[in-house]
């Protein structure tokens, strides 16, 4: 990693760090629900993976939830075991500019003054997406040269907000689909291929001290998809376009890490590029056996060593803080557990696999298989709605659905008070009639176990007050 002023800036927090690291440590990690015991004195205890990753000069990183950093173990294992942030949600086009010209700052500025009040970086996550893209952009119909200054505008409003406060950009994210073809979207149907150069050249002119990305999934190994990302790169920089480095998001499955890992990272770092590893997690069937875990550890150490084997590749992120409120299980049905961390904040075996990967010690062995303690809801499943953005006439929020029993689908319906209209949903069908609101489960989170959540979200309108509805869960 480059000594740029957001690696000086983490290394200015390194104390407070720490200090928030012995205690939970002490508190959380002494003993684990997997079974573990406590490790001796003066071992794994007195270094967290973030101090091991400052020891290295890499980052190890994760990602953040704005309305999760209220609650004192997500921000305090956040600040104590992870140099580098990255914005979950906060930062995409839809969350910041949800209208054309009303941009809406409240949750990527906290994020940001979080990473930088505990010393650390801060990647921002994106810039120009096909998805979580406001409809306004999307079914703008714009000509080329309009949605080219609908683009510059985004881009130079929101790098130049957080000039010399982000020091990274993913810049484009997944502009090749799963069939290594360019990803039908506004933009590529509007400006073709060009606009991911134009992207990245508006990018350079709106922070010209700012290392800027492209960024996908499923391009960890050589593959078709991966070649038609290299064949891109080559393109660009033989046209001169400002590209620093590309990003591996690395959402993989247990037993399922690429074995051609190393040799894609390294032809990328040989075009003279970097390379992160951005969004890493490794699901697995849950409920999660001990032989999965163990599997699962050996797989984040193979991605952890891989990346800190090549030169040029700087660091690795996790794509959440802890299973709580990891995406999996809301995207892939009967899967989950796919992070270091537990859903009580105790570390896995993967988490002492990438302690050990980052030069410490691989902690304790673990003796018994996982416990979980599944909340117990009333009926069938039970509803909470809480904003988590808003903005003048727009809100955010989002509703977690909790089974009471085994549910094979969900119907969540509640009353606005305060004149809003939702506006856009994902993860659930949302209809509404005056003041009162429908949401179905989608084909993908219908399942529920007894005990477990899922979640959906909106956006929506308001005429100057936002309620707080209380929503009726009932499940088939």
């Amino acid at each position: 990693m480059s000594e740029n002023t957001g690696h000086a800036r983490r290394r200015a927090g390194a104390v407070a760090a720490t200090v928030l690291a012995a205690g939970l440590l002490a508190g959380g990690f002494a003993a684990s629900a997997h079974g573990q015991e406590e490790p001796p004195a003066g071992t794994a205890q007195e270094e967290t993976l973030r101090d091991l990753a400052d020891q290295r000069g890499v980052f190890m990183g994760t990602a953040l939830a704005s309305h999760r950093l209220g609650e004192a173990q997500y921000a305090e294992t956040a600040s104590a075991e992870f140099n580098s942030v990255t914005h979950e949600n906060d930062l995409k086009w839809e969350a910041v500019q949800p209208q054309r010209g009303q941009y809406s700052w409240a949750g990527a500025d906290r994020v940001v003054d979080f990473a930088e009040a505990n010393g650390q970086d801060v990647h921002g996550h994106t810039l120009v997406w096909h998805s979580q893209l406001p409809s306004w952009v999307s079914g703008g119909g714009f000509t080329a040269d309009e949605l080219l200054a609908v683009m510059d505008d985004h881009i130079s409003t929101t790098m130049g907000r957080y000039a010399g406060r982000i020091d990274t950009w993913d810049v484009v994210n997944e502009p090749i689909g799963d069939d290594a073809r360019f990803r039908d979207s506004v933009f590529h149907r509007t400006l073709g291929e060009d606009f991911v150069a134009e992207s990245l050249r508006m990018a350079r002119a709106a922070d010209p001290a700012a290392e800027l990305y492209i960024n996908d999934y499923s391009i960890d190994g050589v593959n078709a998809k991966s070649d038609a990302y290299y064949d891109l790169v080559v393109d660009l920089l033989d046209q001169g376009v400002p590209l620093d480095g590309i990003g591996f998001q690395s959402h993989l499955i247990v037993g399922q890490v690429p074995a051609s890992m190393r040799q894609n990272i390294e032809r990328f770092t040989d075009l003279g590029l970097k390379v992160r590893i951005t969004e890493l997690d490794i699901r697995m069937n849950v409920p999660a056996s001990q032989a999965d875990l163990e599997r699962q550890a050996d797989d984040y150490r193979e991605v952890v060593t891989t990346c800190l084997e090549v030169d040029g590749c700087t660091g690795v992120t996790v794509w959440g803080v802890t299973d709580a409120y990891s995406w999996v299980p809301d995207h892939f049905d009967g899967q989950g557990a796919a992070l270091p961390i537990d859903e009580s904040y105790q570390p896995k075996p993967a988490y002492w696999a990438v302690h050990e990967a980052l030069g410490g010690t691989p902690g304790p062995q673990p003796t018994d298989p996982p416990t979980e303690e599944p909340t117990d809801p009333a009926g069938d499943c039970e509803a909470e709605y809480r904003v988590t953005n808003q903005w003048p006439n727009g809100f955010q929020a989002e509703v977690t659905v909790t089974a009471g029993r085994d549910l094979d689908g969900w119907t969540v319906t509640w009353d606005f008070g305060g004149g809003e209209r939702v506006g856009h949903a994902w993860n659930a069908s949302v209809s509404s009639s005056g003041s009162a609101v429908t949401a179905v489960n989608a084909v993908h989170n219908a399942r529920v176990a007894a005990g477990r959540s899922t979640s959906f979200g909106l956006t929506g309108t308001h005429e100057g007050t936002v309620s707080a509805p209380q929503p009726v869960c009932t499940g088939t």
